[in-house]
């Protein structure tokens, strides 16, 4: 049975801040492009990739659609395409949206087709009323030099051209972009030149003080999208590691605060305040295909900020139109949870954690540096740095009959490995003895007693060194 999981990409694959659209009987996502164990964003050239409507385990990559010289303000491609976004133009033609990092300029090409090659086409030109908002950096805030307030304070005094998000409607084109402050304007014919006035949507962090939004201001990734008669404005809050949404009658506006989509350190589901993995900011959309909702995010690998991955989950939206935070989960687009028997790699866990995971986002890395997560080297995707009281989490298994769950280790450790069907370790179906002393992979086998039926399994690890883990296998003996 053909299945997938969470990311949905190849585990060799980085592709954040993914913009999903149909276009045809296909599903395409638009994203910047990392790197494995890079130390920058978005170092890569753009590639697409897409899935059949009907089938959404069969992604393939349309490969690079855009390369950064291909912008006549970087020939030498020393600026790095920031997160874009593609819409179909009233004539027919495809039109990509993005930012160079390093230029406050939004640049846009066009095709053909959806997948692309796409060609230059132009810069947008904004209309003379966005000129109220470009004011001095440089002001009095009364806060410490250095402190996030300050920043943040900083930042919000400017327009920032950044993370363009693009919605037609008939021969209607709206253009959304920002960065600590949400603007909105429509556009032309010609797809580049803002007509009317410039429009802030929704709160920054500071204006947000004593409305709905606040604590969920806005901060980054711009995307619209129409489900009924409501535009639904989609963003990176604030907090980073979530996506929000407001909700208008106008692609314009006026918006009020939704709540939140998803959150790829899982903070906010059952009350839940501490990640659950390495987490970090996050860029998405929300795309409907047939009855069904799917929210598109990313999560962090490699302990810091610049290697990230898409991933994608099923979203339920109430009878009024709210959506309900979605779980993040390792069997994703699958549709129902993964079969538990043969191999599955180990960095399709959506849980990994310790007791020293950081409450906060360190974006100089930091602690997020030590923090167990996964990795790849030599085109090996594992999770590194497992430890003492590491627990390690995959969402959800489907059981039948299996009784032997193998786990393929490296390192050096000394203790007990004991897996359970619930994140407190309190349903337990199985425990061994862990004595791992090999730079070399290894199987160690865990008899296990299962219920049949559809289960979350977490492995708890509780002894002395530090192990990398490749992979886990279901048998039936």
């Amino acid at each position: 049975m053909e299945q997938i999981y969470n990311p949905y990409m190849p585990l060799t694959e980085y592709v954040p801040d993914g913009e999903p659209h149909v276009f045809g009987d296909r599903v395409y996502v638009y994203g910047s492009h990392d790197r494995a164990g890079g130390t920058a964003y978005c170092v890569e050239d753009y590639v697409v990739w897409s899935a059949p409507v009907d089938n959404l385990r069969d992604w393939r990559c349309e490969g690079v659609s855009y390369r950064k010289d291909q912008d006549p303000a970087n020939p030498d491609g020393r600026y790095e395409l920031y997160a874009p976004d593609c819409a179909l133009g009233p004539d027919g033609r495809y039109y990509l949206y993005y930012a160079l990092n390093g230029l406050n300029t939004i640049g846009v090409a066009v095709s053909t087709s959806p997948a692309g090659p796409f060609s230059y086409y132009g810069n947008v030109s904004l209309p003379e009323s966005a000129s109220a908002f470009m004011m001095p950096e440089d002001g009095e805030d009364g806060d410490e030099p250095n402190s996030p307030d300050a920043w943040i304070r900083k930042m919000e005094k400017t327009m920032r051209l950044f993370d363009p998000g693009v919605y037609v409607e008939g021969k209607r084109v709206f253009l959304y972009f920002g960065f600590t402050r949400s603007f909105a304007v429509e556009l032309g014919e010609d797809m580049l030149t803002g007509i009317g006035e410039v429009v802030e949507l929704i709160p920054s962090k500071s204006a947000a003080k004593g409305t709905p939004y606040e604590g969920h201001a806005f901060f980054e990734a711009s995307s619209m999208r129409k489900f009924g008669d409501s535009y639904y404005f989609i963003y990176s809050s604030e907090k980073s590691h979530e996506l929000c949404y407001a909700v208008g009658p106008d692609p314009m506006g006026p918006f009020s605060y939704g709540g939140t989509l998803v959150s790829n350190g899982d903070i906010g589901i059952n009350g839940r305040i501490k990640p659950v993995m390495q987490f970090g900011n996050t860029h998405g959309s929300v795309i409907r295909i047939g009855d069904a909702y799917y929210v598109f995010y990313h999560r962090q690998t490699h302990g810091r900020e610049f290697s990230r991955q898409a991933c994608a989950e099923r979203i339920e939206m109430a009878p009024d139109g709210s959506f309900v935070q979605a779980e993040i989960t390792s069997c994703g687009l699958n549709g129902t949870g993964l079969i538990a028997s043969g191999s599955y790699p180990a960095a399709i866990a959506c849980h990994i954690a310790d007791r020293t995971m950081p409450e906060t986002i360190n974006y100089h890395n930091g602690s997020m540096d030590g923090m167990v997560h996964v990795t790849e080297r030599q085109n090996t995707v594992f999770i590194e740095g497992i430890k003492n009281r590491t627990k390690i989490g995959f969402k959800y298994f489907r059981f039948l009959d299996a009784d032997l769950l193998a786990v393929e280790l490296r390192g050096s450790f000394f203790g007990t490995l004991t897996v359970s069907f619930d994140e407190t370790g309190s349903d337990r179906i199985g425990e061994c003895e862990l004595q791992v002393d090999n730079g070399e992979w290894e199987m160690d086998l865990i008899p296990i007693t299962v219920r049949p039926g559809q289960h979350p399994l977490y492995l708890y690890f509780r002894g002395q060194g530090s192990l990398d883990f490749k992979s886990l296998a279901f048998f039936s003996t």
